[in-house]
């Protein structure tokens, strides 16, 4: 599928844009509580990326692509200029955005992810095959399915995000991301388009967590490659949700960003 994909998104508050993109596993509803006091002075959209939430599904992950469906969204928003805010995979889209088409952008804040290839394969595959072998069939309820994935997935938050994806449909319990496209999509999400260039005139933050592995030497390397004026925080130990692990620093910080008066 070559065309954008129409995404689903919230739409709220008045203002300058600010759109806030999720990360794999995730949807835009992730974003709600950060996003609420910030409807007071932007126009806030949390769109759901493709094959995630309740956005059509297609068997491309491509970050060009990927990006296009936020510009198709910006088109028919009528948005000229948004501020972009993504963690980990919805930072890569963010920063393809800001790399393919810079003058949609206003600023940049990208949440611990760097513009690179990583090898996290096994991991991601693990917790795909891990939802996968759930008998939601058999399964009375959220609580069993959360036992079952227990078994392999000891980190309570983990499971607690994966399972904003389990629907009750029919009568049956259902993964509402599909898990077959997502695995076999896992080295596309995993790596980073050649030939995307460089930003310069456009304010970029980068947030990483002092504990996490998204953010090393490298991925500051990458960072400081692609987006040279780049201002790279790091949120000591705080792991990859930093969002969700340190959550008033974080609103604090994206409140201090978007508010900025450093825009082109």
């Amino acid at each position: 599928m070559n065309e954008p994909v129409e995404l689903a998104s919230t739409d709220s508050g008045q203002g300058p844009a600010l759109i806030m993109l999720h990360g794999l596993y995730g949807s835009g509803s992730n974003w709600r509580a950060i996003a609420r006091p910030l409807e007071a002075h932007h126009r806030v959209l949390r769109p759901d990326l493709r094959n995630h939430g309740q956005s059509p599904h297609c068997t491309d992950m491509d970050y060009r692509r990927m990006a296009a469906d936020i510009i198709a969204l910006l088109d028919r928003k009528g948005i000229d200029q948004a501020d972009i805010m993504g963690h980990s995979m919805g930072g890569k889209v963010a920063m393809a955005l800001a790399l393919t088409a810079p003058s949609r952008l206003r600023r940049l804040m990208v949440v611990d992810i760097a513009p690179m290839a990583y090898n996290h394969e096994s991991e991601h595959g693990g917790i795909i095959r891990a939802m996968q072998s759930v008998d939601l069939a058999a399964a009375s309820g959220r609580d069993a399915v959360d036992r079952e994935l227990a078994t392999t997935i000891t980190h309570p938050m983990i499971r607690q995000f994966l399972l904003t994806n389990l629907q009750r449909r029919d009568g049956q319990w259902v993964w509402r991301i599909p898990l077959d496209i997502l695995a076999d999509q896992l080295p596309v999400i995993q790596s980073w388009p050649d030939g995307l260039g460089i930003l310069t005139d456009r304010p970029v933050r980068c947030l990483h967590g002092g504990a996490s592995d998204y953010v090393t030497a490298a991925g500051r390397t990458a960072i400081a490659r692609h987006f040279p004026a780049a201002t790279i925080i790091r949120y000591d130990g705080v792991g990859h949700w930093l969002h969700a692990e340190a959550p008033q620093r974080f609103t604090d910080d994206l409140n201090d960003f978007v508010a900025g008066d450093d825009h082109p």
